[in-house]
């Protein structure tokens, strides 16, 4: 598939929210909003954040499906925190409510035209067997 310069600017968009998100995660816990002074063990949140990088970066489809189901519950967390967090960081988790709703959409929208072809190309070879199999009839 062509690769549009909307969706290189998709791609480039989910990438850096992914990885500024687990600059994020690594600052708020262990610098600017940790629950423990001197840091706390929340940090280890970014870790599953590392996983898809290399996928997104690379632009496999199927490693931005699951991370983008994987971004939800860092939204959830950031929504969780937003509501009950005071001062630093509750700031802190708006900015992770849009990382990871800027990596969900874009992710999402990359995606798209790939999930479009796929149907496209799986109605056609349906129509084909079953035209081949009237013909053997």
């Amino acid at each position: 598939m062509e690769l549009t310069p909307s969706l290189l600017r998709l791609h480039r968009t989910a990438s850096v929210s992914l990885v500024l998100l687990i600059v994020l995660c690594v600052l708020w816990e262990l610098v600017l909003a940790p629950l423990r002074p001197g840091g706390s063990w929340m940090v280890i949140k970014a870790l599953p954040l590392l996983a898809p990088l290399p996928g997104t970066i690379r632009r496999n489809i199927y490693t931005m499906q699951w991370a983008s189901m994987l971004i939800l519950l860092y939204f959830t967390e950031g929504v969780v925190r937003a509501w009950s967090d005071t001062g630093p960081s509750q700031w802190l988790a708006f900015a992770e409510i849009a990382l990871s709703t800027t990596y969900f959409f874009c992710a999402i929208f990359f995606l798209r035209p790939y999930k479009q072809a796929a149907r496209r190309m799986a109605r056609e070879a349906i129509e084909k067997a079953a035209d081949s199999h009237e013909h053997r009839e």
